[in-house]
Formats: structure tokens, C-alpha cells, sequence
């Protein structure tokens, strides 16, 4: 796959083929489900409504179950409950008849048994099913447990995390995109990052251009937190007015065809040198970052990484992997060693080390990479603050190549 980062169809070279994605994606969760105890599954996510079924949803600030809800079977083919059944199908060509239906009605728990008997009219009897359901709540186990009576309800989320934590190169590709898109937003938010400007208008820029890329949505509602608000890290963005010599945490993610970027630097705001204690918190922190990624070779585990960056790098978490989700497994953090998952090539990691001190500055830096059977393919390409410096990795390919301004 070549690693051009076109996000048109074109008909000189190929690029992201997605009638292939949708296949591949639908394959590979068939294959989890028949290597299970679950018989079929109920999901509830959204994100998993559209790895099933390429059903975008219009996304939101709050998960409500029932917007997609998709019911799939080793050997049937995944059916989607959705509000938008007229717009589905009208432009979802490859989801056949009687795979759009209405939605299923999940906010009341009434609507359990409609979508119970709409559904043994479409799939026959689940009686003596296993039934695997990824999310719900404790009134809809009880609705589901007595719609299905004969049924036994199993985790069906850890089934599907076994098809989607592998990438196909589709969807690699679509995650490099996200990540261009997102290092063009952090390109524009430096050019405005001066004295005087507040928090929110960096966001604003970095928000603009990654909309205007087309960019879905964002990985979060974004993050840029400046001077005092960097340690203890603050996770939020206000208006907070920035000053000369202050650092700043820019973590921003766009999302292409659904696949979230998710990239983080720190700066020194204006043209000025930063103190020699910042120098040295940022440095370690840099090197804790690409320790974390020489650690990373298939047969590894998850505990190994967060061993090799230092659990005094990690806030809570070191970092996740991300697809369709901006927070999928694998994840690393201080209780992994507890359960240690064996790393595999085709999976994604974003490492996000923290390092600060209050009163100096705190400094967060992120790295995206995919496994690759010779090791970690770092995609993500955009330099770090050169004044923040004393020594380059030799993993570092791209600071030092660009003069980066105050």
C-alpha cells in the first residue's frame, strides 16, 4: 500500500480500496465470532456499528444506546437497527435487502421486546443461543434475559476486539490520513501561538483546518493547556490568556472515514529561550517516549513497553491504540504487567509519556506507529520544539530538519 495520503478516488494509482475495507472488516469479525462461544452478536457501539457495516453516525458528546445497532453471526450477515433506515438505504448499496431496518428502540425499555420479535422474524430463534453484547445497561440485561429467555448472554466485546485489533492496511492508510490532517492542524496552531492569544483561539485554528480537511469530528474536544494548567496537566482547553515563555500542550486528533488521529506536542510559546529545568523535563520525557517505541517488536508485551518508558512517564495511561475508536486495546499502562498482552504486527499504538514538575512546566509528547513484523513503523512525522533539546533520538528521523520558530 503505498503511503501517498490522497484522500480522493483516482483512477492513476491505487489507493484506499473500500468496498475491500468493508469486506475485510465483516471477514474478520465473522472469524472472531466463529472462534467463540457466541453464536451471534448484539453491538451497541457505534464505532463497531460502522466496523460492521460502514453506517456513519453523526457521533455526539454523550453515547446513546439504540442511534446503530447491529446484530451479526459467524455465518449471517450483519444487520443494522438505524434512525437514519431511509438514508441507509438510499446510499448503502452494499448492505443487501433486509440488512437496513428500523431503529431499535433502546431508551425505553419497552422497546426490548419489539426489537426481540422483529428480530426472530428476521434471524429465526435464538433459543439455546449464546449471545454475545458488547455494551448495555443493567435494565436492558434484564429486558434482553427475558426477551430471550432460552439465551445465554456472554462479554461479546472482547470478541470483537480480537477482529478489530489487527489493521488491514485500509485501515492503516485511513489512519495515516487522520494523523496528516491532524499534524496540518498543529501546524496552523503554531502559526497563531504568539503572546497574548488565548487557549481556546489555538484550538479554534487547529479545529478549523482539520474541519476543513474533512475531518468528521475530533478525537476529543481537544487540549491545549498552557503555563500553570501543564502541571498538573489540565485535560481541557478555557480562555486562559498564553504568555512569552510559557509552555504549551497542544493534543489534538481529526478523523478520516471514521479513524481517529490523536497527536501531541509541547511548545515554548514566543521567542525565547526556555529555562534549563524545562530543558531537562522535556528531554526526559522525549526519550521516555522513544524508549517506549524501540520496545515495541511483536512477541513483546504491553508490560514490556510501559517497563522500557518508565511508570514515572505515565499519567494514568501511556497510551492505547486507536482505530474506529479513539481508545481501543491494546493499551498500556501500570496494571498491564498484572494482565501483559503479546504484541502483534498490524497493530497501532499512540504513546503519550507525561513529565512535569509544578512551578516549572509539564511536558506531554505523542508518537503514532503501527507494528510491523521488522519492528515499530513510527507515522507520525512532525518535529518536536528544537529549543527543548540537548540530544536527538536516532529514532527521531524529523527534528532537526526544520529551524522551529518561537
Amino acid at each position: 500500500m503505498n503511503d501517498e495520503l490522497g484522500t480522493m478516488c483516482v483512477d492513476w494509482e491505487q489507493r484506499i480500496d473500500f468496498d475491500r475495507l468493508r469486506r475485510r472488516r465483516v471477514e474478520k469479525a465473522q472469524a472472531a465470532i466463529a472462534d467463540s462461544e457466541a453464536d451471534v452478536l448484539f453491538v451497541f457501539r457505534t464505532e463497531d456499528a460502522r466496523y460492521l457495516t460502514s453506517y456513519r453516525h453523526h457521533l455526539g458528546p454523550a453515547a446513546v444506546i439504540g442511534n446503530a445497532t447491529v446484530v451479526v453471526g459467524a455465518d449471517t450477515p450483519p444487520i443494522l437497527f438505524t434512525m437514519d433506515e431511509d438514508h441507509c438505504k438510499a446510499r448503502m448499496p452494499w448492505l443487501g435487502k433486509g440488512q437496513v431496518q428500523p431503529r431499535a428502540n433502546f431508551r425505553e425499555v419497552a422497546g426490548i421486546k419489539e426489537f426481540a420479535d422483529r428480530l426472530r422474524g428476521l434471524v429465526g430463534s435464538l433459543s439455546g443461543k449464546t449471545i454475545g453484547v458488547d455494551m448495555y445497561t443493567p435494565p436492558m440485561a434484564e429486558g434482553l434475559q427475558k426477551a430471550f429467555p432460552q439465551s445465554r448472554f456472554v462479554d461479546g466485546y472482547e470478541i470483537l476486539v480480537k477482529a478489530k485489533i489487527i489493521k488491514t492496511e485500509d485501515e492503516i492508510h485511513c489512519l495515516k490520513i487522520a494523523n496528516a490532517m491532524t499534524e496540518a492542524a498543529m501546524h496552523a496552531a503554531l502559526a497563531v501561538l504568539k503572546p497574548g492569544v488565548r487557549e481556546c483561539e489555538v484550538l479554534a485554528t487547529a479545529w478549523q483546518t482539520m474541519t476543513a480537511m474533512g475531518s468528521e469530528w475530533t478525537q476529543c474536544s481537544n487540549i491545549v493547556a498552557s503555563g500553570p494548567y501543564t502541571a498538573p496537566y489540565r485535560r481541557f482547553t478555557s480562555d486562559r490568556i498564553i504568555r512569552l515563555g510559557d509552555p504549551v500542550i497542544i493534543d489534538i486528533g481529526a478523523v478520516f472515514n471514521g479513524y481517529y488521529g490523536d497527536f501531541t506536542r509541547t511548545w515554548i510559546c514566543g521567542d525565547v529561550a526556555p529555562t534549563r529545568e524545562q530543558i531537562d523535563l522535556h528531554q526526559a520525557c522525549y526519550d521516555a517516549l522513544h524508549r517506549a517505541v524501540a520496545a515495541t517488536a511483536p512477541g513483546k508485551t504491553n508490560a514490556d513497553v510501559v517497563a522500557a518508558c518508565g511508570e514515572q512517564y505515565v499519567l494514568s495511561s501511556l497510551g492505547h491504540g486507536s482505530g474506529l475508536n479513539p481508545w481501543e486495546p491494546p493499551h498500556f499502562s501500570v496494571t498491564s504487567k498484572n494482565d501483559p498482552l503479546t504484541l502483534r504486527a498490524g497493530m497501532v499504538a499512540n504513546y503519550e509519556p507525561y513529565y512535569g514538575k509544578p512551578g516549572v512546566a509539564g511536558f506531554r509528547l505523542e508518537h503514532n506507529l503501527v507494528l510491523r513484523e521488522e519492528g515499530p513503523e513510527v507515522y507520525t512525522t512532525y518535529p518536536f520544539d528544537l529549543r527543548l533539546l540537548r540530544d536527538v533520538h536516532p529514532l527521531d528521523p524529523s527534528t532537526g530538519r526544520v529551524i522551529r520558530r518561537g
